[in-house]
């Protein structure tokens, strides 16, 4: 039996629509096969960016669609960086990819402090007043990867506030908005900012399929050329099957009741293991809730060591990710873990908590 994971950030097998998506890509080739199998601008299939330029009130031109949202973001800190040199601000725990690309380009990188609520704002602008150069501020502020949690809409106002404040361009982060299962939506700092300083990113591998590599970026009028220029020289263009079948599962109406089951088969998984931690966890264990995402945040008690932990459940027959991969040079989370909901059954999630805790 294959260990029970709670590493993979990857939609469940089931979440999987291999027909309808099959159905869709035969649909675009039929539609507009010589444009698909041909070279294409380096923005993207041109029919996607003007749907999500119109879902995010902008021009076509602002709208990028790169091969996951992860080479975009290579995109962004390069100009971004470029532009502006200077330190990184990002949340404390943050997206590990990012630490490791920007670690590689030798980028100072400097972890903000986080509460139930989200990104602190006092220690954020406690570390603007500090002064220096500052490049760009990275958020994941809608169901955090890897805490879960979700910074509430009078913050989101706050920061909006202290961006024009500080002249702080934001690389806003959401592929997890969208899947959301209790609670009420909230506003994007994209929209509550008007997208002049804030770059707005999102994927589709969330929510349609994560082998499709489609992610999307919403850059400043201010980007564009730079963002081109990037885009081109990096692969001239990008691969548009992919883009033209998510294009015609939105054109035909299919992606919203797609994902309003993504959504059912996800929640039952994230009630699965709350419940689940409730029963088994030792006291002194703290965990986050999240209304959506893919992810929660699990706080041992302090004397636990979190990466000696994961070696014994990783012999046991359970796998997590260790709380301090999350943070610049693995400067916290000692005693804490990233688990993720969305791969496993229930039942299986109900079965690896336990596993897990028998182990504390």
């Amino acid at each position: 039996m294959a260990a029970i994971s709670f590493a993979r950030g990857a939609p469940a097998p089931e979440c999987l629509d291999q027909a309808l998506i099959a159905d869709c890509a035969r649909a675009a080739l039929e539609r507009d096969g010589t444009t698909i199998l041909s070279y294409g601008t380096g923005g993207g299939y041109e029919p996607l960016r003007e749907v999500l330029a119109e879902q995010h009130g902008v021009a076509a031109n602002r709208v990028f669609v790169t091969t996951g949202g992860l080479q975009g973001f290579v995109f962004y800190a390069a100009v971004q960086l470029a532009l502006r040199p200077g330190r990184v601000l990002v949340e404390g725990p943050t997206y590990d990819r990012p630490l490791k690309i920007l670690a590689r380009d030798g980028v100072e990188v400097v972890p903000i402090a986080m509460d139930d609520e989200g990104l602190d704002l006092d220690a954020l602008e406690a570390e603007l007043e500090r002064g220096g150069d500052i490049s760009f501020l990275y958020t994941i502020p809608t169901f955090q990867n890897p805490s879960g949690r979700t910074l509430g809409t009078e913050r989101r106002r706050r920061l909006v506030e202290m961006a024009a404040q500080y002249d702080l361009p934001i690389l806003e982060d959401d592929p997890y908005g969208r899947v959301r299962y209790d609670g009420d939506p909230v506003p994007s700092l994209h929209e509550l900012e008007g997208g002049q300083r804030v770059t707005f990113t999102s994927s589709f591998s969330k929510t349609v399929a994560p082998g499709l590599r489609i992610g999307y970026f919403v850059v400043p009028d201010g980007l564009v050329a730079a963002y081109d220029d990037r885009a081109v020289s990096t692969y001239i263009s990008p691969s548009l099957l992919p883009q033209a079948t998510v294009f015609e599962l939105i054109d035909r109406e299919a992606f919203v009741p797609n994902l309003d089951r993504v959504r059912g088969l996800l929640k039952a998984r994230k009630d699965a293991m709350l419940v689940a931690l409730a029963a088994e966890m030792p006291a002194g264990t703290s965990w986050s809730s999240p209304e959506g995402g893919y992810f929660l945040w699990l706080d041992f008690a302090d004397d636990v060591d979190a990466a000696a932990l994961l070696t014994r459940a990783t012999d046991a027959g359970v796998t997590f990710v260790r709380g301090s991969d999350f943070f610049p040079n693995a400067s916290a989370g000692r005693s804490s873990a990233r688990l993720a909901f969305s791969y496993e059954t229930p039942e299986r999630i109900t079965e690896g908590v336990a596993l897990l805790a028998s182990l504390l």
